[in-house]
């Protein structure tokens, strides 16, 4: 089981993160923003691709959905963190911050 302060503290330790405000919500940004904390600190979004939202859901799909809107079709996913333990988050974490920091492909 997870808190908002350990989303806080996990997201922060990866390389180039910082806190900042995105609308009424705490969100971790790299390059660009990859989690998105509740304002209850109950639940956060983290942009997952597609394919690492499936994997994910299906590893943790009593903490993991996708989101119910158009977003969520793009990856983001809603995690449930009371639902989750530590290493589930932290492996999140790191594939949102991973796809965040990813330099697109040039053609």
């Amino acid at each position: 089981m997870v808190s908002a302060d350990d989303l806080r503290r996990l997201a922060l330790a990866l390389p180039g993160t910082t806190e900042v405000a995105h609308f009424d919500r705490p969100a971790f940004r790299a390059r660009v923003i990859f989690a998105i904390l509740a304002p209850d600190g109950r639940t956060a979004n983290l942009g997952l691709s597609p394919e690492e939202q499936q994997f994910r859901c299906t590893l943790a799909p009593h903490a993991l959905t996708p989101d119910n809107s158009a977003w969520g079709r793009k990856g983001w996913t809603r995690a449930t963190l009371a639902a989750l333990d530590e290493a589930e988050l932290a492996a999140a974490l790191h594939a949102a911050w991973h796809r965040a920091t990813a330099k697109p492909a040039r053609l």
